[in-house]
């Protein structure tokens, strides 16, 4: 097997494979990249699969000979990258991979691609929608999401498909995302629900964002998987088997007070006066006819305070938040400026967008618990 290809493609597909292995595969082969090079195509595929999440890049190639080897994601991928910008040359010579790159040459022993697992089969297509769209939409509700694995449920984003209109959710308990897009379901395409696991899907929906394709979405539900495809990439992962939070439930149906702030002004005092507060413990907003006023801190550990405008309507209210959470959510609402709805103190808050016209956005949500006031 001979392969020649260009460097910046070869690097981006390894790159992008070797992200969805294992740090610690339970057997070897798992933590090894897939080349299978197809002469008739001229086409060289990379691929990883570890029973749980599979990623496969199809790359233009020139090829004097179809074959297949399996070597080391990680080790290819720190290759690939490091090799100067001119094409590359792999060969397969006996139990080695043979790779040149201008003056750099190395050779890497390849794993027994006999044991390398069946790849799955891409699961039916039930709808598609421009990537860009989806990478936005993921990565604001992604935010969201758990990241200890002893909570699957909270690890995941719920994929919710009723007709032309799908709808993310992830939560972790402390903070909720919501975002609702318009796509174009597949004919054959029926209502459903499924649980994906975030990382897995921002991943993917990140870099089909990036490619500006069409990204279409798969399911089989039956088995278990899903799938995401476009610009010459596609991935399965296996669906989380949990019972997502009826989430509907914690919206809250009424407010008492709203303001409308200017995002990046909340950020940066956010910032400044959270470095008082011990380990990021929490930020004091108090909303009144006089605007915003931040406070963090005590008298322990030093205290800042920092005042600025928003729009306010409704009754006064005092409220604290965890400063990384509230961050998260004002840079997900995607805006120069956001709304925020608040009951009482203890009530979750609602932030959402508001667009150029003033307008708030109804397809983005973010609800935030706050945290204890002292005393």
């Amino acid at each position: 097997m001979k392969i020649r290809v260009e460097r910046d493609g070869l690097a981006d597909a390894v790159a992008w494979v070797a992200r969805s292995l294992p740090a610690r595969p339970p057997v070897p082969v798992l933590g090894g990249i897939l080349l299978e090079a197809d002469a008739e195509q001229d086409v060289l595929t990379v691929s990883g699969f570890d029973y749980e999440t599979s990623a496969t890049v199809n790359v233009p190639a020139t090829l004097s000979a179809s074959g297949r080897t399996l070597v080391s994601g990680r080790l290819l991928a720190d290759i690939t990258k490091a090799l100067p910008n001119k094409p590359v040359e792999l060969a397969v010579e006996g139990s080695r991979v043979e790779i040149v790159c201008g003056t750099a040459k190395f050779s890497l022993p390849t794993m027994p691609v006999e044991d390398y697992p069946q790849l799955p089969n891409m699961p039916d297509k039930v709808g598609e929608l421009p990537g860009e769209l989806l990478g936005t939409a993921v990565a604001q509700v992604a935010v969201a999401a758990g990241k200890d694995d002893t909570l699957p449920m909270l690890t995941g984003v719920r994929v919710e498909i009723a007709g032309d209109k799908l709808t993310l959710v992830a939560t972790d308990r402390f903070r909720l995302a919501m975002r609702e897009i318009t796509w174009t379901p597949a004919q054959e395409s029926e209502d459903t629900a499924v649980l994906v696991p975030a990382r897995t899907l921002a991943e993917s929906a990140k870099t089909l964002g990036a490619s500006g394709a069409t990204a279409e979405l798969a399911l089989a539900s039956g088995d278990g998987l899903v799938g995401l495809s476009g610009a010459g990439r596609r991935s399965t992962a296996r669906l989380l088997d949990a019972e997502f939070p009826k989430y509907r439930q914690l919206l809250p149906d009424d407010q008492t007070t709203t303001a409308i702030i200017e995002v990046a002004k909340l950020v940066d005092a956010i910032k400044r006066v959270s470095l008082v507060a011990e380990r990021g413990t929490q930020v004091r907003l108090e909303f009144s006819e006089d605007g915003l006023n931040l406070t963090a801190g005590g008298e322990e550990e030093g205290s800042a305070e920092e005042a600025i405008a928003v729009e306010f309507e409704g009754e006064p209210v005092t409220i604290a938040f965890n400063p990384t959470y509230l961050l998260d959510g004002l840079s997900a609402v995607r805006t120069d400026r956001a709304h925020m709805a608040f009951t009482t103190a203890n009530r979750p808050a609602l932030l959402k967008p508001v667009d150029e016209d003033g307008q708030v956005a109804g397809d983005y949500l973010y609800l935030l618990m706050p945290v204890r006031l002292p005393g």
